[in-house]
């Protein structure tokens, strides 16, 4: 996606619209110097805006993104080349986001871990060496596997979106 000729193309299709940058803000809910920044090619809209964008100037979010009118030969194929730009360039990979979900359920439950091991160093005060090994191996072995379930389930919910929950009915 080439954010100047993307810019260029908003600038051409609102002046042949006639509008001013003021206007076409005005439509979207936007300052004049935020549709400024986008025919200089300095920031592209926010996915929220495409679609009405596309409907002030008369053009599909397809063209918009190609920074082009299309024939119908050129659109199905733009639309495919702008579907994997669009995925390349997004903010988080998949990655990046599982890695930071994980992070702040970790962060957010600091209290569930330490209270599991405040736990752990309890038993272990009150029992002698040999009866420790026996009780707390299964039991941080549970711990961990409960612990790690509960931030994987959140992770994916985040990542992933949450399933709709079951309707009655």
């Amino acid at each position: 996606m080439d954010q100047a000729k993307v810019g260029k193309f908003i600038a051409a299709l609102r002046r042949e619209r006639g509008l001013t940058q003021e206007a076409l803000g005005q439509k979207l809910g936007v300052t004049n110097k935020t549709v400024s920044r986008w025919e200089n090619g300095n920031y592209m809209p926010d996915i929220e805006l495409l679609v009405p964008l596309g409907e002030a100037l008369g053009v599909s979010v397809n063209e918009l993104l190609a920074g082009e009118r299309l024939s119908d030969e050129r659109f199905r194929r733009q639309a495919d080349e702008n579907l994997v730009a669009a995925v390349r360039e997004s903010s988080f990979s998949v990655k990046e986001r599982t890695e930071f979900f994980k992070k702040k359920w970790l962060r957010d439950n600091v209290w569930l871990i330490a209270l599991s091991i405040a736990a752990g160093v309890a038993v272990s005060v009150k029992l002698s060496f040999d009866e420790l090994w026996v009780l707390i191996s299964p039991f941080w072995l549970i711990v961990f596997c409960w612990l790690r379930n509960r931030m994987m389930a959140y992770v994916e919910g985040r990542v992933y979106g949450d399933p709709k929950p079951p309707t009655d009915g």
